[in-house]
């Protein structure tokens, strides 16, 4: 099939690879997102996978928003038979939907209907999900809602980040995706419509939401920490100003810390929650690079009775 494919981040690369490897199918352009500001100098940089695609030689196309009529009119000039989607990161309009004639075909990283929507990975962590996955699945106007071609699972691992999970759906995630273009093109794929039982959203998490809940459970917290690295990372207050946490541990030996409750030891940071202890092994305070959380609190000199969260504990 002629293909023209979809995406924008870093995660939807292996999938781009493994489509322009493909010996049944040609990759004759990408859409992705425009260029975006990024780091300190905060100059335009082109997206992931458009980085790639120039590298293997494939057209480009950029639109602001994929209903601009450049965009489309060049959509129909190339006539895809199907458009490969992976984390694109713009919704679709019905013009676009029915160009291809066999649609837009996502990857999406979880078992739907489960974790519909934008985070599906950092729900799934935050929830204690122990299996996840990915799918693929036509676009159509609803949100995540169209019908399955097919699924990969994969066990969350109980130190599983959001990003360490992400890496390893990104990879199976592309062999998912090439083989349903195989299906879609021989005519072995017929896609199932999905359940309407377990259907669960997994909106965008907000710096909000990372703020961590020092009076939760310690696996509360672990899960939000892990949840929210690297993106947006979890945080709290010390002295009044921002503190990322980016890595930490529950201890359960560790008990009698009052939630946000500091204690420092030779080489250990330990923090009080809901239940036990949790261990700080790498933080960031604001404007530094991250650090070990031992090497922080001897820097501080932190005090009898000092906390994390809104207030001191003492």
């Amino acid at each position: 099939m002629k293909l023209v494919f979809a995406g924008t981040p870093e995660v939807a690369v292996p999938a781009l690879d493994a489509l322009i490897a493909s010996e049944r199918h040609t990759v004759v352009a990408v859409v992705t997102r425009p260029d975006a500001p990024a780091g300190r100098g905060r100059r335009l940089v082109a997206s992931p996978v458009a980085q790639r695609a120039e590298e293997a030689g494939i057209e480009v196309l950029k639109p602001a928003k994929p209903r601009d009529e450049d965009f489309l009119a060049r959509l129909r000039e190339i006539g895809p038979d199907c458009c490969p989607v992976v984390a694109y990161g713009a919704l679709l309009p019905k013009s676009a939907l029915g160009v291809p004639v066999h649609g837009w075909v996502n990857l999406h990283f979880s078992l739907l209907p489960a974790w519909r929507g934008a985070a599906p990975v950092q729900h799934s962590v935050m929830a204690g999900d122990e299996m996840t996955g990915a799918a693929t699945f036509q676009i159509e106007e609803g949100l995540d809602s169209g019908p399955v071609y097919g699924v990969i699972t994969e066990h969350v691992r109980p130190t599983d980040t959001s990003g360490d999970l992400l890496t390893r759906l990104a990879f199976a995630g592309a062999g998912l995706l090439s083989a349903t273009m195989d299906g879609i093109e021989d005519g072995s794929l017929v896609p199932v419509p999905q359940p309407a039982d377990g259907i669960s959203l997994a909106p965008k998490i907000t710096v909000e939401d990372a703020q961590v809940e020092w009076a939760a459970p310690a696996l509360r917290v672990d899960r939000v920490v892990r949840a929210c690295t690297p993106a947006p990372g979890a945080w709290t207050l010390f002295r009044g100003e921002r503190l990322k946490l980016v890595q930490a541990t529950p201890v359960p030996e560790v008990t009698g810390l009052a939630p946000g409750e500091l204690a420092v030891g030779k080489n250990t940071v330990h923090v009080g929650t809901g239940s036990h202890a949790v261990e700080l092994l790498w933080v960031q305070p604001q404007g530094k690079k991250p650090m070990r959380a031992a090497d922080w609190a001897r820097g501080v000199r932190i005090a009898p009775g000092e906390g994390l969260g809104t207030a001191d504990v003492g």
